[in-house]
């Protein structure tokens, strides 16, 4: 037994001496070990109690893991060398950080580890997280998010660029008692970018806004925030938050359509974000930076929409009243050119490619191309065009019950004659004003990229009275903008395009109907032509080669009328350009004829 003793007491002295443990390696080694795994398991007070400095360790690593956003941490013990003398060792490890979004922080890290009489310890010290982490020092992950790429339109030119949003926050607990004459002054210098902001509106929103947290008074552009910085900036409680944007190349710029592609291309335009470790002294300002991975810009974003086009739409719409719009396609490709409406109209939504209204005489389009495809009359056919005609119960009247007798049906489609294409289009079967309605995109279905558009219905009717009506864009016929712009890029181009708005996009269409013949679509030219030379758009006449359809759609009680013009160009700066422009409530198609001009003038 004594024997036995003896033999334990000289193996315990020899694993002593020689720093050994049973467990295989030396101790110092089996030390960092379960320091470094009890470190990357986060059991941060088990490895801190593995230090000569507990408390300090686990501050300085639950810190690091806070910093660095709650990352993964996998470790890689490397050698550890003992000093002669049995007391100090020098320990190099390798720490990978995994930070979340495929981003990876590797580096060789080296400790000092001593023995003490509890054993072998961790010495602590911040070198020990990384080499040129210093005392009173902390790790901050930083991340740089590049600016977004622009939107440009089809040549180029930017419609969406990076600007510095400045938003204006009120503290109405800040303010104090001087609340009510900061709110005022506010309203007097920032509601010239907002109508809507009064002092009543600032103090409300700031009443009803919890302690501590800033009312937003309003978000400013950059240039018009230092417009108004001299008027606001030293304000008691008025404090700014500043972000970069994608913002219309000047203010008001396709209000309604831009929104709506910066949405669509939100994360095309992004781009990737760098980031960076930096270190960071006991204010928080950055001493060094330790890693960093560089941002990667994306690339611009080309819509098929004209700047120039956009621009001059929304001059010529900028003085009504009632809410109108105007849409402009290609008719050689279906790229949407502008998409305009004025204020009025963006109360309402997106009427442009969505609204739904009585297309009026601008649907004659289609009357006149399913009676030619039908064989019912030709281009100088002698028709009636009275004052008034009764199909069944319903009396249908020309515009100020004008009368031209009989006469050729390319003077009657000039003159847009009700009597004559009603009369027309109860002859026709049930279908077919569907049918060539449809070949121009009326009825037609698609899923454009970024937007929601309605091209427009015409259904088809068994009854004589139904069709008559249809016939001349009333009844149950509805089209938008955007629809009757598709139909005039169809008799220009010969069959109908297929719309798009973003390059690179593609759009899927449906409820598409037959391309029209061209023994249809050539004599529906001319006719269109004589529409603007001589018939009732001849306010456009001096303007090279335009064609188009009048339209005047009654609704209601039928005392109030719709103003459309649709049509295209073929020739000069107006060659390859279709539009629609509709007038709510203008009372006819005169005055829609007149901003189309306003419009087209703008493109010369």
């Amino acid at each position: 037994m004594a024997k036995r003793a003896a033999i334990a007491f000289v193996l315990t002295a020899v694993l002593t001496v020689s720093g050994c443990s049973v467990f295989g390696g030396s101790e110092a080694e089996n030390v960092l070990d379960e320091f470094l795994t009890t470190w990357q398991e986060n059991a941060l007070g088990e490895a801190a109690a593995l230090t000569d400095a507990p408390g300090t360790a686990r501050e300085t690593l639950a810190g690091t893991r806070d910093a660095l956003g709650e990352p993964t941490l996998s470790t890689e013990m490397g050698e550890v060398t003992e000093t002669a003398d049995g007391e100090r060792a020098d320990a190099r490890y390798t720490l990978t950080w995994k930070l979340g979004d495929r981003r990876t922080w590797r580096y060789e890290a080296q400790a000092e580890l001593r023995s003490t009489d509890d054993g072998w310890k961790v010495h602590f010290a911040p070198t020990v997280v990384h080499p040129d982490l210093g005392a009173q020092q902390s790790l901050s992950l930083v991340t740089d998010t590049p600016a977004p790429a622009p939107v440009l339109d089809r040549n180029g030119a930017a419609l969406l660029k990076t600007d510095t949003v400045i938003g204006v926050m009120l503290d109405r607990k800040a303010a104090g008692d001087r609340l009510d004459e900061v709110a005022g002054t506010l309203a007097d210098t920032v509601s010239q970018f907002d109508e809507r902001i009064t002092k009543r509106s600032i103090l409300d929103g700031a009443r009803d806004t919890e302690d501590g947290q800033g009312y937003l008074v309003v978000s400013l552009r950059s240039a018009d925030y230092q417009q108004v910085k001299p008027q606001i900036y030293e304000l008691p409680g008025v404090r700014f938050t500043s972000r970069e944007r994608l913002l219309s190349a000047e203010r008001g710029l396709g209000d309604t359509i831009l929104p709506m592609i910066r949405n669509h291309v939100s994360d095309r335009v992004a781009g990737k974000d760098g980031w960076r470790i930096a270190v960071n002294d006991s204010a928080g300002a950055e001493v060094r930076e330790l890693h960093s991975v560089e941002a990667k810009p994306a690339s611009a974003v080309h819509s098929t929409l004209s700047l120039p086009v956009q621009q001059a739409a929304e001059r010529a719409l900028q003085k009504v009243d009632g809410p109108a719009a105007i849409v402009a396609v290609r008719p050689s490709n279906g790229d949407l050119l502008a998409v305009a409406q004025n204020e009025a109209a963006d109360d309402q939504g997106a009427i442009a490619l969505t609204g739904r209204y009585p297309p009026g005489s601008t649907l004659k389009m289609a009357t006149a191309a399913a009676a030619l495809d039908a064989g019912e009359t030709r281009p100088n056919a002698t028709v009636a065009c009275p004052a008034t005609t009764t199909i069944g119960h319903r009396l249908i009247p020309n515009e100020n019950r004008f009368d031209l007798g009989r006469v050729p049906l390319h003077t009657a489609f000039a003159e847009s004659c009700n009597t004559t294409f009603s009369q027309l289009a109860a002859t026709l079967p049930a279908d077919a004003l569907t049918e060539a309605a449809r070949s121009m995109g009326i009825g037609a279905d698609f899923v454009i990229p970024g937007i929601t558009t309605i091209t427009g219905a015409v259904p088809a009717s068994d009854d004589r009275v139904h069709r008559a009506e249809n016939g001349i864009g009333q009844g149950k016929t509805l089209a938008s903008p955007f629809g009757v712009a598709l139909a005039a890029a169809t008799v220009d181009a010969g069959e109908m395009p297929t719309p798009g708005l973003v390059r690179g996009d593609r759009t899927k269409a449906s409820k598409t109907g037959e391309p029209l013949p061209g023994n249809v679509l050539r004599p529906l030219r001319r006719m269109m032509r004589e529409v603007v030379t001589d018939g009732t758009a001849t306010a456009l006449r001096d303007l090279p080669g335009v064609h188009g359809k009048t339209g005047t759609a009654q609704y209601g009680d039928g005392n109030d009328a719709h103003g459309w013009f649709a049509g295209y160009g073929d020739a000069g700066p107006l060659d390859d350009v279709a539009f629609a422009t509709l007038l709510t409530g203008a009372g006819s198609s005169k005055p829609a004829v007149d901003v189309t001009r306003d419009f087209l003038s703008g493109l010369r």
